[in-house]
């Protein structure tokens, strides 16, 4: 197996360059003299396109802890790790009928600004401080360190030398505002799709050659034999992985919380809609959703090709790591079986994810920053220009705090992909309960939105330390409580745990605003029509073939 770049492999790598780079100035330079306000600049205010718009989403959303660690998930647990990606395909429909009609009504262009306007000044600015914080300590360096030893392990080149590279290539694009990103996406949206499919590709063929045969459909078919037990969208209680994936919990509990928060209340992914017209946005979020199903054939099933034949002998040494099987390792060890050329194509497919997120992430940051918080504390009278600016120091501020901080997070450790649904998993829940009853509540007062701000954090942290407190054995019964496989603990699944702090979140802010409102607190609400939440014929057609589309599959793997 070759840990290295051909001649060939540089050269496709370069032209993937030369275009995303090239055409990136372009939009730039075009687009300059049109505007250069702070809401153009953050937000590309009214200037991209549904298709652009649907391919940055994708682009924003997939990166390294997709490729890397829902490839490894995949090689660990099998498909059902895909629910995170079909089950967002639903998500992404429930967000483009009610959420994003009642921000664009109420011009909202972040998320710190939504709960300035329906709560007050102090919830938006925790808010602002905290999303600040788990961008950068979080989502920005998982990003960073997991695409480096990516690129690293498939190039050769050091470790440092990557992070640096990826750093600055995705400074260089998130430096051209919204306009830039969301253009170049398109691009990276391209070459992500073909390169992922072509180490598909591969590593079916890989196993229908390894067992005499030729062809994806048989190497296919060959897997649903070797790893029946890995085409599972719903797991059983005895399985290992439980814990991670709960049964039925994955349809009807936590993973709603987990998607409609990470896509409907996330600066980072309701930007790219926040400068468009309403049709535009709903169009250009439809078509991430249909995006979002191809998802699992590009991240998944190479993770689950690589399991059968490691457990068939192949790659023994290539999975190991400090003495132990790492299932991160799945993707680089198919993509350094690749063809010179081919595997320039997967590598290019995968620096353009880890660069499309980091940008999104970057100015994403930039633009709480700028917009939430420099403005509203340090200059309340700060030009357009000067945001601007602020907003371009950020970027290279929150960039290299990335650099520094990524190597020390053991990321590595828990598995990237794991690492992030943890770690965002502690807040999710309050967070979405504060949105969801702000939209359609309004009634909910900010003292209630601060319990959910905080309680719920609090309450995270009771149910992951319950086990240490509590023999949660008795819970066995109602599949609450499943013995962790390593430990023999009985532990609540993390899906669960996410549910269980919701439900308290959404009932503590009930009672909260009960008692303020008989107090003769009036909280502020939001302008909402319910004839905005009525999207065109055609929406509804397509938006019912995603949603059956999406049963089927579950029907068919459940």
């Amino acid at each position: 197996m070759n840990n290295y770049l051909s001649t060939k492999d540089y050269i496709v790598f370069l032209i993937y360059f030369v275009i995303v780079a090239g055409y990136g100035l372009w939009v730039y330079y075009r687009k300059k003299s049109e505007s250069v306000g702070s809401k153009d600049y953050f937000l590309a205010e009214g200037s991209l396109t549904w298709w652009a718009i649907g391919a940055s989403l994708i682009a924003s959303n997939i990166s390294a802890e997709q490729f890397i660690g829902m490839s490894g998930s995949g090689f660990k647990m099998g498909l059902a790790i895909a629910t995170y990606e079909w089950m967002a395909a639903i998500t992404l429909i429930v967000v483009a009928v009610f959420f994003i009609p009642v921000y664009l009504k109420n011009k909202i262009f972040t998320m710190p600004q939504f709960l300035h306007k329906r709560y007050n000044g102090t919830v938006a600015m925790i808010m602002a401080v905290f999303w600040l914080l788990l961008y950068v300590v979080v989502n920005l360096t998982s990003i960073l360190y997991l695409g480096a030893i990516a690129v690293s392990s498939i190039s050769g080149i050091s470790l440092d030398a990557c992070m640096y590279a990826i750093a600055i290539f995705a400074v260089i694009i998130t430096l051209g505002g919204m306009k830039v990103i969301g253009y170049t996406d398109i691009i990276q949206v391209f070459f992500l799709v073909l390169g992922g499919l072509a180490t598909t590709y591969l590593a079916l063929n890989l196993v229908s050659e390894h067992y005499g045969g030729s062809g994806v459909l048989e190497g296919y078919h060959l897997m649903t034999e070797k790893a029946s037990d890995h085409f599972h969208m719903i797991l059983d209680r005895k399985n290992e992985n439980y814990l991670d994936l709960p049964g039925l919990t994955v349809l009807i509990g936590g993973m709603w919380i987990v998607n409609l928060n990470y896509w409907g209340c996330n600066q980072y992914i309701t930007q790219r809609a926040l400068g468009a017209d309403l049709k535009t946005a709903r169009n250009g979020i439809l078509f991430a959703a249909f995006l979002k199903l191809l998802m699992p054939i590009i991240v998944v099933l190479p993770g689950i090709a690589a399991y059968v034949m490691w457990k068939d002998g192949l790659f023994q040494n290539e999975m190991m790591q400090h003495g132990e099987v790492n299932p991160d390792h799945a993707y680089p060890v198919l993509l350094n079986l690749l063809p010179a050329g081919l595997k320039g194509l997967s590598f290019a497919a995968l620096t353009a994810a880890v660069v499309a997120s980091l940008a999104g992430k970057a100015n994403s940051i930039a633009t709480i920053f700028a917009l939430d918080i420099y403005k509203k504390v340090f200059n309340t009278e700060a030009s357009d220009k000067k945001l601007v600016n602020i907003g371009k120091l950020t970027v290279v501020v929150a960039m290299i705090l990335g650099v520094l901080i990524a190597p020390h997070l053991g990321i590595d450790k828990k598995g990237g992909f794991q690492y992030i649904q943890e770690y965002t998993g502690f807040v999710s829940p309050g967070i979405f309960a504060m949105f969801i009853l702000g939209f359609f509540w309004k009634k909910a007062t900010s003292n209630a939105a601060l319990f959910a701000t905080i309680g719920g954090f609090i309450f995270s942290i009771i149910f992951k330390k319950l086990p240490d407190w509590v023999d949660l054995s008795f819970l066995s019964s109602t599949g609450f409580s499943v013995p962790n496989p390593t430990t023999g603990v009985y532990e609540i699944p993390f899906l669960d745990r996410m549910g269980f702090v919701f439900v308290i979140c959404i009932i503590g802010m009930i009672v909260i605003s009960i008692i303020d409102n008989k107090r003769g607190v009036v909280p502020a609400g939001l302008e909402v029509d319910t004839t905005m939440f009525k999207p065109h014929r055609a929406f509804l057609v397509i938006a019912l073939i995603v949603a059956l589309l999406v049963t089927a599959l579950y029907s068919i793997y459940w």
